[in-house]
């Protein structure tokens, strides 16, 4: 049954914020829910999108209120937009987990598309006898001492409601009975989970396709959720710095997701006529269709931008309040990192950002989505990178790019 929701006044921008947060959350979590196999994370999906739901008829509840005049239509009407691009993330996100949930069909192969440089994410519900219980995350000193971050944290009280703190920080406090979302590599989460839990981390074994076609198939919807997911962080950066050039990026990034669905779909129906059961690839069909939805909805987010049409300050202001922002930068000629590899460079270390993309112009291969250590930067390169305002402001003084927060 669902929860009955009834106008209370809220501030507009806290809700924008946290469900921009959610929002970015529920695409992490359902793939790490498809990819590791887990109807534990999966359920968290699913309980999450129900928060979403409750934060956007809050926000629309609250748009139409102030409301008063058609100057006021006009300005708000884009806040509208930003609402429903968000929910349709989170109800995208609601389709990849029911994939896992209700055994739609996945080929063993999902498992292998996870590389082992690659972090995981894992869901551990904290034990009364735990160490953690009753300290804080800057106390517990997680990430220093294993490399694992605490993502979001969901809490239910005596009544059985569920809170969600999607940006825990160094003060948040640990309970038994806490769902701790975890994110790291499998060496550090096994520590972790342990401390959490009591029980011993089992992480999942990859399996290897024989078919070339389903691998094809596999690597694309890895590449889709990779582009789709930066496409939500350049829209809601667009949105930040009413930047049309971030828009026009994610108008890329848009018609590159259906270019991959769209060979998806053949590869998936070449690999049909050489497995037993074909119906075990209907999975990947539906995956490729949320995550479209997902890279829509980024469209639609950075539509009024591209209209030319001002955002309401509240949206900004709302994006701003994240921990994280988004940034995009031009590497100029005789930058300081021009010619270096990010591994070298350690910007993650210098300046508290990372680079989530790099775009090479003229390149048949445009984007480098989730570019590695051996990636190497050079002149003209357009990088995308999220981290602190202070860090990306530093980064861009090192790309060469110092106007980059006045595009």
């Amino acid at each position: 049954m669902e929860p009955d929701v009834a106008y209370e006044p809220v501030s507009v921008k806290d809700v924008l914020s946290e469900m921009k947060d959610t929002a970015e959350l529920l695409i992490d979590l359902s793939y790490s829910a498809v990819l590791s196999g887990s109807d534990e994370v999966a359920q968290e999906v699913l309980a999450l999108e129900e928060r979403m739901d409750v934060l956007q008829l809050q926000a629309r509840m609250s748009v139409l209120m102030a409301a008063r005049s058609p100057e006021d239509a006009e300005q708000l009407a884009p806040v509208l937009g930003v609402v429903g691009a968000a929910e349709k993330i989170a109800n995208a996100a609601g389709d990849i987990a029911k994939v896992v949930i209700e055994e739609i069909g996945l080929p063993d192969a999902m498992r292998a598309a996870i590389p082992e440089a690659t972090e995981a994410l894992v869901r551990a519900e904290v034990t009364a006898d735990s160490q953690y219980a009753g300290r804080t995350l800057g106390a517990i000193n997680m990430e220093t001492e294993s490399g694992v971050r605490t993502i979001a944290v969901r809490r239910s009280s005596q009544t059985g409601k569920r809170a969600w703190i999607t940006n825990p920080d160094r003060d948040t406090g640990i309970e038994a009975g806490d769902v701790l979302l975890l994110r790291g590599m499998d060496e550090g989460l096994a520590t972790v989970y342990e401390a959490a839990t009591g029980t011993a981390y089992e992480p999942p074994e990859p399996v290897d396709s024989p078919i070339e076609d389903l691998d094809r198939a596999v690597d694309s919807i890895v590449t889709m959720k990779d582009m789709s997911e930066l496409a939500v962080d350049l829209a809601y950066g667009a949105v930040l710095f009413d930047s049309e050039a971030v828009a026009e990026e994610v108008v890329e990034l848009e018609a590159e997701v259906d270019a991959l669905k769209s060979r998806l779909e053949a590869w998936t129906l070449r690999a049909a006529a050489h497995v037993e059961d074909p119906v075990e690839l209907r999975g990947l069909v539906h995956l490729a269709a949320a995550t479209e939805v997902i890279s829509d909805a980024a469209l639609e987010l950075s539509e009024g931008v591209l209209r030319g049409l001002d955002a309401h300050p509240v949206v900004a202001a709302a994006v701003e309040e994240s921990d994280e922002v988004i940034v995009r930068l031009i590497v100029g000629d005789g930058a300081d990192i021009a010619g270096d590899t990010l591994g070298e460079l350690e910007l993650g270390t210098e300046t508290g950002t990372r680079v989530i993309a790099v775009r090479r112009p003229g390149e048949e291969t445009a984007w480098v989505v989730s570019p590695d250590a051996d990636t190497a930067l050079r002149a003209g390169d357009v990088l995308v990178a999220k981290g602190t305002r202070a860090g990306a402001e530093r980064l861009s003084t090192l790309a060469g790019d110092p106007q980059a927060f006045d595009t």
